[in-house]
């Protein structure tokens, strides 16, 4: 008779097999072996996206396509990738928080394999409808089948606790208090560094009242919501009509050339193919568009993008600038950028320089118009850069600005008396925007520029503009328009 444990279930020998075997039963069992793990591909490759970002910092959105590509990933495995990669990067300082809870080590010590597959699986514990079995489940195999398959145990013990609340579940027991401390308790529940939430509740003016944390919520909430495609029209390359019929898309709301592409690749639209026209966010042809359609007196022939890379707004204004009969130069300081900016204008009257924007070499008082899309922490584009908010540092400001300020005092010596200059950031952080115009040269004088944004909706007190993703749908750009003073 057999031994029976105290569930009732025969007992096992140390491999396996049951204990009360007798000669003559036949041949022996074989040791009872693992099976092989299974390798979920869609998983797999957002694994290899979160490698690659910690590893060798790279960008997400640059990177996965290639990825995806390589293994194969096509409809909704490719969906299913990209959802768990990008939205595992937009979590991760949450998904951090809470895995360091339920981990008796720090993560640091962690293997960087390791970390990628708790963060990945929290994500889809916390953030998807996926069942709690699966995602754990699915995500020790990955481990097992990976570089360090003894850590298996250790994951399956950590995720078990992760899974033991929801996501608000979490936030109560490791977050700040809501009432006393609600801009810690946003920062957290909406997965953004405190010091990112501070700069956009500091540049919507969001106090500290009821309706002042919800706009900031729904600013913090915007910044997790897939942006869509928006296409530009070249101007005199194709209409708004035509590239709306090309790309099955619809009509953008404020930009005269902007279509909105609702799904599929815009990569395959020929209209995109042969350079008629761009994928471009619609905030950036409005900041282009009002500098190009503000009125100038005198001579306008002769323009400038004084920091063009990757060459959006440069296109933009080339083929403007080819309707009414003007040039544009270019200037892009990194040698690979200023390629971008090449191929972005091709057929267009641009010429592009490779020089540094702060002394790129121009005439002074050559030019009529002058854009300054200067580089910035990127804050107003973080729905389209999924780990950007964890990789910028508070540090980073200070640098930028001096940068911002020296680029836009080589625009004010660079624009012609009477010419205007127009200074752009995709950030709302008030350093970068109304910091630096407030020290801006003195011969710039700040002109409205709201209503070169004809038709665009809750545009503030003026003269500058800030645009939100959660108020008019674009990145968050900031524009002032100025003239040099005759």
């Amino acid at each position: 008779m057999s031994t029976t444990s105290g569930r009732g279930r025969p007992s096992q020998g140390p491999r396996g097999g049951r204990s009360d075997r007798r000669a003559g039963d036949g041949p022996p069992r074989r040791p009872q072996t693992r099976r092989p793990p299974d390798v979920d591909h869609a998983r797999q490759a957002a694994l290899d996206l979160l490698a690659a970002v910690r590893s060798r910092s790279a960008y997400a959105n640059l990177t996965l396509p290639g990825i995806l590509n390589d293994r194969g990933l096509s409809g909704r495995d490719a969906a299913l990738a990209t959802e768990l990669a990008y939205g595992t990067c937009r979590a991760l300082g949450q998904l951090d928080a809470v895995i360091g809870t339920c981990c008796d080590r720090p993560l640091a010590d962690l293997d960087g394999p390791v970390l990628d597959a708790l963060r990945l699986a929290a994500y889809q514990l916390l953030h998807t409808r996926i069942p709690d079995h699966a995602a754990v489940s699915v995500t020790v195999d990955l481990v097992r089948a990976g570089p360090n398959p003894g850590a298996a145990g250790f994951v399956n013990a950590v995720l078990r606790k992760i899974s033991r609340h929801d996501l608000a579940g979490w936030i109560a027991e490791i977050g700040p208090d809501r009432v006393t401390d609600p801009l810690g308790y946003l920062a957290l529940a909406t997965a953004h560094p405190r010091w990112i939430a501070a700069a956009l509740q500091d540049a919507l003016g969001a106090k500290g009242d009821e309706a002042g944390l919800a706009e900031l919520e729904a600013a913090l909430n915007a910044n997790d919501v897939a942006p869509q495609v928006h296409l530009l029209a070249k101007p005199g390359r194709i209409s708004q009509d035509e590239l709306m019929i090309a790309a099955a898309g619809d009509r953008a709301r404020y930009s005269p050339f902007g279509v909105y592409l609702p799904t599929g690749d815009p990569g395959r639209i020929s209209a995109i193919v042969d350079g008629r026209a761009a994928v471009q966010d619609e905030g950036s042809q409005l900041v282009a568009l009002a500098l190009a359609g503000a009125p100038l007196d005198g001579k306008d022939e002769r323009w400038l993008d004084l920091a063009s890379g990757p060459g959006g707004k440069a296109a933009l204004l080339g083929a403007w600038a080819g309707q009414v009969g003007a040039r544009v130069d270019a200037v892009e300081i990194t040698p690979h950028r200023a390629e971008l900016v090449r191929k972005a204008v091709a057929g267009l009257p641009v010429a592009v320089h490779t020089a540094d924007g702060r002394d790129p070499g121009l005439p002074e008082g050559a030019f009529d118009r002058v854009l300054l899309d200067a580089p910035c922490t990127g804050l107003g584009a973080l729905r389209r850069r999924p780990e950007a908010r964890w990789r910028r540092q508070q540090t980073d400001v200070a640098p930028l600005v001096r940068l911002q300020r020296e680029l836009l005092a080589s625009a004010a010596k660079l624009v012609r008396p009477g010419g205007l200059v127009a200074y752009v950031t995709c950030s709302p952080h008030l350093s970068e925007t109304t910091g630096v115009i407030a020290r801006r040269p003195a011969d710039l004088e700040l002109i409205d520029a709201r209503p070169y944004l004809p038709g665009v909706p809750d545009l503030g007190a003026g003269p500058t503009v800030q645009l939100w993703p959660h108020r008019q749908g674009t990145d968050g750009m900031f524009l002032a328009l100025m003239r040099r003073a005759v």
